[in-house]
């Protein structure tokens, strides 16, 4: 609520006020609100007290639009900053989100190549901006969206710019629903980027997902992940993840031919491979419906599972065939020298089990 104010005295005070609205004792209060404000300030706009009371003459109102936010504020911008910087990077690729962008302010944006001059947010604030980073994910009119908001602030918005996609009434009566919802929605988006950034594989669990597994009395396939239908299945419902809604086989098998650019994947495919997951418990069914969902322990499972695969094990392997490191890269990360020390170490312990890599091949 904090947008629709140029100035607050106490900021504390309506932060009670906006922790009030989800309740059940809340409904009504929107209405009064509206009512309060047009025959007070936008009296011109509408009939007079004794007109209306003589015509029978009301206003109706409509919630067509909502956005809820968390913030979480932190006592050192250092720690802020590493966090923005280590989630993005390491989450994007998971969740398949479509956009990353950093706006840079005052503090980190160079305009001494300006022919207009320093930006004018210069002049105007004179204090210095720090940069403001976000990235989104959408479904349908839905959008999750994490950013910064100063040097101590990390944002999480969820935003509905259609009702109907709720599924729930548009009335002032509905907003305390429609408003507990968004929270859950950016709670959940929250835990989701937490899981794929942060991953966990228990003892044992590659040994199981090769083995068949039962639905019922069905019998399911178990996973192998040095199959790419697989992998693209996991990845593709770890990216479906934040769904608020869950996500149908029709959802899932476009994310596949999304972010895997083959076209020739098949809703029929779409409907055996999510059951594989279901049947080694990485995904869920409620009753009654037709979507899936992936609980937060198991986005952390998938995630372990696809970063051991694409992040570690081909790495590791490609990098043992060089007997020597090629040219050092413009940008030496912490992963870079990482890798380093891991290639230098697996040639020593092949060296040791006897284990020979073909060479490259010659470019």
């Amino acid at each position: 609520m904090s947008n629709c104010f140029t100035g607050i005295a106490d900021p504390r005070g309506l932060a009670r006020v906006a922790d009030t609205l989800p309740r059940p004792a809340a409904t009504g209060r929107p209405g009064q609100v509206c009512d309060r404000w047009i025959y007070s300030a936008c009296l011109c706009f509408g009939p007079g007290l004794a007109e209306r009371a003589r015509s029978g003459f009301g206003y109706s109102y409509s919630v067509y639009q909502a956005e809820y936010s968390r913030n979480l504020l932190f006592r050192s911008g250092g720690q802020r900053e590493d966090l923005v910087d280590r989630i993005p990077g390491r989450t994007r690729s998971r969740l398949d989100i479509p956009a990353l962008r950093t706006l840079f302010g005052r503090k980190n944006r160079p305009h001494h190549n300006r022919a207009a001059g320093p930006p004018a947010q210069e002049i105007v604030t004179g204090e210095p901006q720090y940069g403001l980073s976000w990235f989104r994910v959408r479904f349908g009119l839905l959008q999750l969206k994490a950013c910064t908001k100063g040097e101590h602030v990390l944002r999480f918005e969820a935003t509905v710019h259609n009702n109907r996609e709720l599924r729930c009434r548009r009335g002032p009566g509905s907003f305390p629903e429609i408003i507990t919802r968004l929270a859950g929605m950016a709670d959940r988006f929250a835990t989701t980027l937490d899981c794929a950034g942060i991953s966990f594989l228990a003892d044992g669990t590659l040994d199981e997902l090769p083995l068949p597994s039962r639905l019922g009395a069905t019998r399911v396939g178990g996973i192998d992940l040095s199959k790419p239908r697989i992998r693209s299945t996991m990845a593709a419902a770890l990216a479906l993840a934040a769904a608020p809604h869950g996500f149908t086989v029709a959802e899932h098998a476009a994310r596949v031919r999304g972010m895997t650019g083959q076209h020739s994947y098949t809703i029929r495919q779409a409907a055996c491979d999510p059951r594989k997951l279901r049947g080694k418990g990485l995904a869920v069914k409620p009753a009654t419906t037709r979507r899936y969902h992936i609980p937060p322990e198991q986005a952390r499972i998938i995630a372990a599972l696809l970063a051991l695969r694409d992040h570690v094990i081909a790495p590791v392997i490609a990098g043992v065939r060089s007997p020597r490191r090629d040219r050092k890269p413009a940008h030496w990360t912490a992963i870079d020298r990482d890798y380093e020390t891991l290639r230098i170490g697996m040639q020593a312990l092949f060296h040791d089990l006897g284990i020979t890599t073909p060479a490259p091949a010659a470019a």
